[in-house]
């Protein structure tokens, strides 16, 4: 079955430059200063960008950030708890705007 991701598309992700050069370039810098140890450790932040791969459902960072993770020595159960995180918060932030369907549907029922 063909799938509109391909593994070997990750290896691939520095060649978006091809087409933009100047904002790639300033993409991957930036991106390199926010995984750099500062108020929160650089093996945090790969936790919390595992998480948060979950929560935008990107393949390619799931890949990226499991490994990644568990290089950084996160065991598998610090892993999948990080995912429970985003699927609550995911989850809430679905419900939560629940009430804006009640608000909405108690307008119109008046």
């Amino acid at each position: 079955m063909e799938s509109y991701y391909n593994s070997s598309d990750l290896k691939k992700f520095g060649q978006v430059a091809e087409f933009g050069e100047e904002l790639a370039d300033r993409f991957f810098a930036y991106y390199g200063d926010v995984f750099r140890d500062g108020a929160l450790s650089a093996r945090e932040k790969s936790l919390i960008a595992l998480a948060v791969a979950h929560a935008v459902q990107c393949p390619y960072c799931i890949d990226a950030y499991t490994s990644d993770t568990l290089g950084k020595g996160y065991t598998e159960q610090q892993m999948m708890e990080a995912v429970h995180v985003a699927a609550a918060i995911r989850g809430g932030a679905s419900l939560v705007h629940g009430v804006q369907m009640m608000n909405h549907a108690k307008k119109l029922l008046m």
